[in-house]
Order: structure tokens, then C-alpha cells, then sequence
């Protein structure tokens, strides 16, 4: 699965780095970014973590093409 932030919506509170630093970054512009294309099977409950504490919900899974 892939995993996408809606950049309209971070605030770059870093909670999803912080929960799954493998798969997320904050950027030098104070956004959250996604490090990976598709999130491996063993990161998933990390990025799962990371979406329940989003605070804006800017987090969420995408289906991959």
C-alpha cells in the first residue's frame, strides 16, 4: 500500500515521524514527507500508529496502481 500526506493539511507537528521515522519526514519546510513508495507489510502498524495521531488527519492510505 502506499501512504500519502495531504500537504494542504500538515502543520508539521511530527507525530508520524516520530512513529514511524522510517517511512516519514519532517521537511525544511515544515511538512511531513513520505520516504518510501510502497509501505513493506512490516512498517504497517507504525504507519497505522502514525495516522491515529495525525492531530489534522493529513495522513492517509492510497491504493497503489
Amino acid at each position: 500500500m502506499k501512504v500519502v500526506v495531504d500537504e494542504d493539511l500538515c502543520e508539521g507537528h511530527g507525530k508520524c515521524e516520530a512513529a514511524a521515522p522510517e517511512v516519514f519526514e519532517l521537511g525544511d519546510d515544515d511538512l511531513s514527507h513520505v520516504l518510501v513508495d510502497d509501505v513493506p507489510e512490516e512498517l504497517r502498524a507504525k504507519v497505522e500508529n502514525a495516522i491515529r495521531l495525525c492531530p489534522r488527519q493529513a495522513i492517509r492510505w492510497a491504493e497503489t496502481s
